[in-house]
């Protein structure tokens, strides 16, 4: 299967999860996974968040992201990859001056029955 964000309308969020300033994103969601092409903007952040039933990838693309996890601060570069597993706490700012453009991957962990 391929996912050409091309084809798939961009969407402009202010505030993402209760952070600050603007995201631009393109998804793909098929209700097991969530996948985002997305760019941060300068001085913008996400909302701290907790992942509960699911986990997150993210790599960066270009730019540089700085993550708080679980109370560390980690910088997340170019070609780097941040992972947050069920059940900790995240959430991202772009403290440079350029886009941060990042690919994120959610799956979602369901328990069968």
């Amino acid at each position: 299967m391929v996912i050409d964000f091309d084809n798939i309308k961009e969407e402009r969020i202010m505030n993402f999860k209760g952070g600050q300033g603007e995201l631009l994103t393109r998804n793909f969601q098929d209700g097991k996974s969530k996948i985002m092409l997305s760019c941060l903007r300068p001085g913008a952040s996400s909302g701290l968040h907790k992942h509960e039933g699911n986990c997150e990838i993210v790599y960066v693309i270009s730019g540089e992201a700085t993550f708080h996890y679980d109370g560390t601060v980690e910088i997340v570069r170019e070609g780097q990859v941040h992972y947050c597993p069920e059940g900790h706490s995240h959430y991202m700012e772009n403290n440079t001056g350029r886009d941060l453009r990042y690919l994120a991957i959610v799956p979602e962990h369901h328990v069968e029955r």
